[in-house]
Parts: structure tokens; sequence; C-alpha cells
């Protein structure tokens, strides 16, 4: 009896887990439908809301913003955004945070994570999972004074 009510939840944990993030995630990016006037969203249209509309919206966002920053104008308005972001002390240091785990997420290399490590941080005798993104430069080399082989 007990073998079946642990399988049994084994089966539908992930699953309702699963459909709760996806809940989740479409309602926020149908959120994007309020960027819409008034009189283009889909209850003012339909007369009721289209659940996943904001999805395609945010897609298409999404591809714009991409295709648009791919030029040269595009390029210079990406930098001057980030140089701007980069003078306001606590946006800086989250935007820089952030743009570099989503750079190593989305890499086109594919090896994001390459090995999963533990190191000793914050101070010695306390462990912290770590993820190998590359192999480490000269200055690290020189920093531990042997060279590493991964």
């Amino acid at each position: 009896m007990r073998r079946y009510l642990i399988t049994g939840l084994l089966i539908w944990v992930p699953l309702g887990i699963t459909i709760w993030v996806l809940h989740a995630i479409v309602t926020t990016m149908d959120q994007s439908l309020l960027l819409l006037p008034q009189r283009w969203r889909p209850k003012e249209v339909f007369g009721f809301d289209v659940p996943g509309l904001g999805v395609v919206l945010t897609i298409v966002i999404l591809f714009v913003t991409g295709l648009v920053s791919r030029n040269v104008l595009g390029r210079r308005i990406v930098e001057g955004w980030e140089s701007l972001l980069g003078r306001i002390p606590v946006v800086k240091s989250i935007y820089n945070s952030v743009k570099q785990v989503s750079d190593t997420l989305f890499s086109s290399s594919g090896q994001a994570f390459r090995k999963a490590l533990l190191v000793q941080w914050p101070r010695e005798g306390v462990w912290t999972v770590a993820f190998l993104t590359g192999t480490p430069g000269a200055d690290v080399t020189r920093h531990i004074g042997r060279p590493t082989s991964l």
C-alpha cells in the first residue's frame, strides 16, 4: 500500500509542479498584453480573455528586439543602454550579474555548464556547488600557482 502511494506521488508531484510552473510563466507573459492600447486588448476585441496570447506577443517582442539589436544602429542603442545602466550604482551590479549569467546560459557554444564542482566558499570548511563554465585564463593560473587541466 505504501509503495503504491509513493509511486503515485512520484508521478503526480513532478507533473503538478510542471503544470504550476507553466501556468505561472504563461500568466506572467500574458501581462505583456497590458502594453497594448485598451481597444486592442483581447477582452475588448473578442469580449473575453485569450489565455496564452501574451506568450505570442512576448515572443514577437523578443524577436523584434533581437532583429533590431543585430544591426549597427541597434548595437549602438544596446551599448548606450548598457553604459547608462553601468553608471547607476545598485543597478550596475544587478544588471552585470544577470547579464553574465544569461550570456553563459544562452551561449552559442552549448557548454554553459560543463561540470559541477564543490568549492570552499565563502570561508574554509563551508562547501558550495559551483559550475565550470570555461577554461581558467592565464590570470587565474598565475594566481593559484599551477596550471589546471580540465
